[in-house]
C-alpha cells in the first residue's frame, strides 16, 4: 500500500483553442466546392455546354461492376468508348454544373436526354421532367447543400462522381439535419453524348436497389429529435458517412496541452490558461 501511495498521479490539462472565424472566402473553400472556377448566376451563359456530336453507335452502358473494370479499361483504350477529349470535357462540365444542383442557377437541362433514368434507394424517375421535379422537391422541403468532391470516368460511356449532401427538413419544428454521402453513376448516350442515366449509391446502406426499406429507415433515423451539447467545436464537413463511422474534413484548429499532478489547483491548468491569454493577445491585439 505504501508503494502504491508513493506513486504520483499525473493529470493533463487540455484546452481547445479555435482560430479566429474564417472570412467568407475561406468558408467557401473549406466546404469543398469543386476546383473549377465558381460560376455565378450572372455568368450562366458562359457555362460550358454540351454540343451534340457523333459517336460510335450503341446503347447506354449500365454502371460498371468491379469484375468488369479491366474489360472497360480495355474498351476505352481501343476506341469502344468516350475519347479522352470527350471524357475530360464531360468531367469538366459536371465539375462546373453540379454545384448549381440546388441553387437559383440550376443544372443545364440541355446536357440531358429527354428520357433520363434516375434511381436512388427511395426514388425513381424515367424522364428529364421527373428528374428536374425531384430536384425542385428536395430544394423546397430540405434546403439542401451539395458538395462535389470528385469526378472521373469509370466505364466506356460512364462517369462517376463522389459527393456530400447536407439537408435540413424545414417542415419539422426542430429542423433536423440529414447527411448523405455516396456515388452518382452518370450514363452517357453514345449517339449524342448527353447524360441519359443517373444512379445514386448511398454509403450508409447496403441495399441501394429501388425500393430500399433500409434506405427509407436511414432517412427516418435522421429525422428524430435529439439534442447535442451546446459546446463550441471545430467546423467539419462529412466526406463519407457509413452505418458505422464517418470520415470528416476539419477546419484548422489548435490544441494546448500541459502536464499536472492533480485535478484541482493544477499548475498545468494555469499554464494552459497563460498560453490561451497569450494567444488571444497576439491574434486580437485590439482587445
Amino acid at each position: 500500500m505504501a508503494a502504491a501511495m508513493a506513486n504520483t498521479t499525473c493529470l493533463r490539462s487540455r484546452l481547445l483553442v479555435l482560430p479566429p472565424p474564417p472570412a467568407p472566402r475561406t468558408v467557401v473553400s473549406f466546404r469543398l466546392r469543386p476546383c473549377a472556377t465558381t460560376i455565378s448566376s450572372s455568368s450562366r451563359k458562359r457555362r460550358p455546354r454540351l454540343a451534340a456530336r457523333a459517336a460510335p453507335p450503341g446503347g447506354a452502358v449500365a454502371p460498371a461492376s468491379a469484375a468488369s473494370k479491366e474489360d472497360d479499361q480495355g474498351e476505352m483504350g481501343s476506341g469502344g468508348g468516350l475519347s479522352a477529349d470527350d471524357a475530360e470535357r464531360l468531367c469538366q462540365f459536371l465539375r462546373a454544373d453540379l454545384p448549381h444542383l440546388f441553387d437559383d442557377v440550376g443544372i443545364d437541362r440541355s446536357a440531358y436526354d429527354d428520357r433520363v433514368r434516375f434511381r436512388d434507394p427511395i426514388t425513381r424517375h424515367d424522364t428529364i421532367d421527373g428528374y428536374l421535379f425531384n430536384i425542385r422537391l428536395l430544394k423546397l422541403l430540405f434546403r439542401p447543400d451539395f458538395y462535389l468532391h470528385a469526378v472521373k470516368q469509370t466505364g466506356p460511356y460512364e462517369l462517376t462522381t463522389r459527393w456530400t449532401m447536407v439537408m435540413k427538413f424545414m417542415l419539422l419544428p426542430w429542423k433536423p439535419e440529414l447527411v448523405f454521402t455516396g456515388l452518382s453513376i452518370m450514363g452517357v448516350n453514345p449517339k449524342n453524348l448527353k447524360f441519359n442515366s443517373h444512379v445514386d449509391l448511398w454509403d450508409s446502406i447496403q441495399n441501394n436497389e429501388y425500393f430500399s426499406s433500409e434506405g427509407l429507415w436511414d432517412v427516418f433515423k435522421q429525422l428524430r429529435i435529439y439534442k447535442t451539447p451546446d459546446i463550441e467545436t471545430p467546423n467539419y464537413l462529412i466526406l463519407k458517412r457509413t452505418a458505422h463511422y464517418e470520415v470528416r474534413s476539419y477546419a484548422p484548429f489548435l490544441v494546448v496541452e500541459a502536464k499536472g499532478d492533480k485535478l484541482t489547483g493544477s499548475s498545468g491548468f494555469n499554464n494552459v490558461t497563460g498560453c490561451v491569454i497569450l494567444y488571444i493577445k497576439v491574434m486580437y491585439p485590439s482587445r
